[in-house]
C-alpha cells in the first residue's frame, strides 16, 4: 500500500518510518513546491504530484496550513482523510468555533473580530483580561496577542493596526483562570470504529509545548471519559477518518476544548514509546482501512521537545527507557528540532529518569524540564 503525506517535516517522517513494518510505503509532498519527496531524505522523487495522487491508495496530510488548491485536488480523488472539510477547520479558527458550537462543545467565551473597533465590545462582553488570536496561521504562540487590563487597548489596537481583519479575523477569547492544559489523543476509522489514547498534561513556554506527561496526573475515570465523550462527538460530527488531536483546558472537573488539530500531534509523541500501537501507526491504519491497534498506555511516559538547539550529550541514552528522535533540521529559534520519550514503571521514577535527563542537557533550552522533574519524583509509586 501506498499513503502520500502533504507536507515533509518530521510528522511525515515519522509516519514513513511506522508504515515500513507494516508494508505502506509513504511518500511526502514539499507543499512549497509541490515536488514529491522522500519523507527522511527529503529528496526529490523521479514521480509527479499527479503520479503520486493515481497511485496513492490514501492521501492525508501532517498539517493543516496546506494550501488549498492542492487539498481541493487531494479531495478529487476521493482518497484524502481526513476529508478536506475538517483539514480546513483545523486551518481556520473562526470555522472551528463554529464546529464547536454545531456540536454542543463546551469551549472558551468568544468573539469574532472583523474591525478593531469591536474589541471595545469584546471588553465589555467577556472582561478586560483577553487573549486575541489570528484566525488562521497561528501556532507555537505565534499570531496571538494578549489584553491584561483595558488600559492597553489603545496600544494593542495600534499594533492590529496593519492586519487585514476582513480577511483573517481575529478569534477573541475570554482569558480563563484554567488548572491545566491537557489534550486527547485518537483515532477514528472508516467503520467508525474509534480508539482513544490517555489525557496527557501539557507543559507550555512562551506558547509552545515543552513537557508533555501521560497518562495525566490525577485524572478520574469520569474526567477521561468527560474527554472521550468530547473526541467521539467531534469526530462523528466530521464524519472523520484518522488521528485528530483535541488540546483542552480542565477548569475544575470540566474540560473546554482550546484547539482541535487534525492530525497526529505533538502531544501525542509519547506514545511511539508508551503505547502498544502509536499515533503514527494508528493514523495510517485507519486511512488505509486496516484494522485500529490498541490506545492504551503500557507505562508512564514524558515527552520532552528539544527546541532551538541541538548541543547536548547523547549519553542521555544511557538513562533506561529513554529514547531520542531526531529530525534532521537544520537549527533556529523556536524550532522543534527532535523530541525525547522517557518511560517508567510509575511517576516517581519518571521523576527520577527526568533529573538525570537534565544532567545531559542545556537547561536554558528545556525551562519545564527541572520543575517537572521534582513534581514527578515527589509522588508516592503507586
Amino acid at each position: 500500500m501506498q499513503v502520500l503525506v502533504y507536507g515533509a517535516g518530521q510528522l511525515a517522517q515519522m509516519m514513513y518510518l511506522e508504515g515500513c513494518p507494516m508494508g505502506i510505503e509513504v511518500q511526502a509532498v514539499d507543499v512549497k513546491n509541490e515536488q514529491v519527496v522522500h519523507p527522511v531524505t527529503k529528496q526529490p522523487m523521479n514521480i509527479s504530484l499527479g503520479q503520486a495522487i493515481a497511485n496513492a491508495d490514501a492521501l492525508t496530510v501532517e498539517f493543516e496550513h496546506v494550501p488549498e488548491h492542492l487539498l481541493e485536488q487531494a479531495s478529487r480523488s476521493g482518497k484524502l482523510y481526513p476529508s478536506i472539510d475538517a483539514v480546513l477547520i483545523g486551518a481556520d479558527r473562526v470555522r472551528e468555533k463554529r464546529l464547536l458550537t454545531r456540536v454542543g462543545v463546551a469551549n472558551c467565551p468568544h468573539r469574532v473580530v472583523t474591525q478593531i473597533d469591536q474589541l471595545d465590545s469584546c471588553i465589555e462582553e467577556l472582561g478586560e483580561r483577553l487573549i486575541l488570536k489570528a484566525s488562521r496561521d497561528g501556532y507555537d504562540g505565534y499570531g496571538q496577542w494578549r489584553l491584561t487590563q483595558s488600559s492597553e487597548l489603545s496600544a494593542l489596537k495600534t499594533t492590529l493596526q496593519g492586519l487585514d481583519l476582513e480577511s483573517v479575523p481575529l478569534v477573541v477569547e475570554k482569558m480563563l483562570d484554567f488548572d491545566r492544559e491537557v489534550s486527547i489523543i485518537g483515532v477514528r476509522d472508516k467503520q467508525g470504529q474509534i480508539r482513544v489514547y490517555p489525557l496527557a498534561e501539557n507543559l507550555h513556554h512562551k506558547g509552545q509545548l515543552h513537557v508533555s506527561v501521560a497518562p495525566a496526573l490525577n485524572i478520574t475515570d469520569a474526567l477521561q471519559k468527560q474527554a472521550e465523550t468530547i473526541f467521539t462527538i467531534l469526530a462523528e460530527g466530521m464524519g472523520y477518518i484518522g488521528v485528530l488531536a483535541v488540546e483542552l483546558f480542565q477548569c475544575g472537573e470540566q474540560l473546554l476544548v482550546n484547539e482541535i488539530a487534525p492530525r497526529v500531534h505533538n502531544s501525542g509523541h509519547w506514545t511511539l514509546s508508551g503505547s502498544d500501537v502509536s499515533q503514527f501507526n494508528n493514523h495510517l491504519r485507519a486511512v488505509t482501512g486496516l484494522p485500529l491497534g490498541q490506545s492504551d498506555s503500557l507505562k508512564v511516559s514524558a515527552m520532552v521537545n528539544i527546541i532551538g538547539c541541538s548541543a547536548f550529550s547523547s549519553d542521555l541514552l544511557s538513562i533506561p527507557g529513554c529514547h531520542l528522535y531526531w529530525y534532521g533540521k537544520t537549527v533556529r529559534e523556536k524550532r522543534k528540532m527532535g523530541h525525547i520519550n522517557v518511560t517508567a514503571d510509575n511517576f516517581a521514577e519518571l521523576g527520577d529518569k527526568l533529573r538525570a535527563l537534565s544532567e545531559y542537557l542545556p537547561l536554558e533550552h528545556f525551562p519545564k524540564l527541572e520543575d517537572e522533574a521534582k513534581r514527578l519524583k515527589s509522588l508516592s509509586p503507586a
